[in-house]
Formats: structure tokens, sequence, C-alpha cells
């Protein structure tokens, strides 16, 4: 099993509901990069670091039409240019990312503390120089739903056995608690891994209170993931 899929993808639906879905381009990877749509009030439709695999434009007009593609990581570029020049919107960067806008194929916008109309709030949550790392949550207060596209995920070399949700190993020692912690969310879109909508504000807490206390296991189940085909 490859850390991340390459070749021709396939689409796997996960986290769907009413207003919103997520899907896996390379359900076989161990990285499990997980791509995002979310309808907003206005009907408009969201789309946070996407993967590009054949399906996703039918996937995405069940719900609406696209507003614009959302790069919420410095390293999340992925495919959101070639997904936003499908749909003819820009990509949407924070006005503080930087090396990111330059390196995208497509029109780019900034955006400030919300998400152009979209109703989604915006704020920092990692953003430091070494290692490199920029890193941006989103939060809609009618939705109830935050995406966080890098620092806690569902994939397993996040998680410590028993966990459900787990910070990122980089994180796990410094985890940023009190930029998240407030957030009492009804479901949890993440970056790497199946999304979180049952309990999803405990499993948040849960995960950055308990970050340092297994990070032994979280060490050791990751190093063991990488060591495996």
């Amino acid at each position: 099993m490859p850390m991340k899929g390459r070749g021709t993808a396939q689409l796997r639906e996960i986290d769907r509901w009413e207003d919103g879905v997520g899907w896996l381009a390379y359900p076989d990877e161990k990285m499990q990069r997980a791509s995002h749509a979310v309808r907003v009030d206005d009907g408009d439709v969201w789309v946070f670091d996407p993967v590009d695999a054949p399906g996703v434009d039918d996937l995405l007009a069940e719900f609406g039409d696209v507003a614009g593609v959302v790069v919420g990581l410095d390293r999340h570029k992925r495919d959101a240019a070639a997904i936003a020049n499908r749909h003819e919107v820009p990509v949407y960067v924070a006005s503080w990312m930087t090396g990111v806008a330059d390196k995208l194929d497509a029109d780019v916008e900034r955006f400030g503390g919300t998400l152009a109309d979209s109703g989604f709030k915006t704020f920092r949550i990692v953003d430091r120089t070494f290692p490199p790392w920029q890193e941006v949550g989103f939060y809609h207060d009618e939705l109830r739903t935050l995406v966080v596209p890098e620092t806690v995920g569902s994939v397993g070399y996040f998680c410590a056995p028993g966990e459900r949700l787990g910070v990122h190993p980089m994180l796990r020692p410094f985890p940023p608690r009190q930029t998240l912690t407030g957030f009492d969310p009804e479901r949890l879109l993440v970056g790497h891994g199946a999304g979180v909508t049952d309990g999803a504000g405990d499993a948040l807490r849960e995960a950055l209170l308990n970050a340092r206390k297994n990070l032994p296991g979280a060490y050791a189940r990751a190093f063991k993931s990488m060591l495996t085909n």
C-alpha cells in the first residue's frame, strides 16, 4: 500500500450528509487524502483541499454550483487548480499564506477572517516557518461544521491505539489546544481519513487533551505504518 496513490484514481465517498460530501480519490493509499464539498445557505458549493478523480464533477453537481475551491494547508495544493478551472471559479487562499498562490495555475482570491460570502469563519491553526506549516481552519455556525485540514485526522498513522481521532504526529508534543478546544461542531471534516459526525466536539477535545499522554502509542503505530506495505 503506497503512502500516496498514483495513476488512475477511483472515487470513494465518505462523510455524506444533506449539505455535503467527502471523498477519497485513492482509497488504498496510506495517507487517505480526504476532500470535501459543503453546500452553504445560498446554495453555493465550496470545495476543500480536493484530490481529483473520475466522477468528482458529477458528485459536486448533486449539491449545486461550485463557488470556489479552497486550499486550507500550504501543502494541500493537490488538484485545487484543475477543479477550479473546470468550474471556472477561483482558488481561495488565506491572505497570510505564503508560497501557495504563485504555484497555482488558476485564478486566486485571498480571504481574511471569513471565506468570501460562504458563511465560514476562518482562523489560523498553525503558522510557522520551521518546520514550514501554514494551516487555516473553517467553521460554519449554522451548519455546525468544522474543517481542519491537517492538525487532526482519523487515518491510522495519526491515531494511537483506541483513538478515533488523533493529532498529527508532528504536533503531538505541543498540540494547538487553545485554538481548537472551544469548538463544539456537529461534524468535523479532516484532510486525512473519514470525518467525525458522532460526538465530534468530544472527539476533538479528547484528541487534543490526550495528544501527549498517548504520544508513545501513536508514534509506535505511525512507525509501524511507515514500514509496512
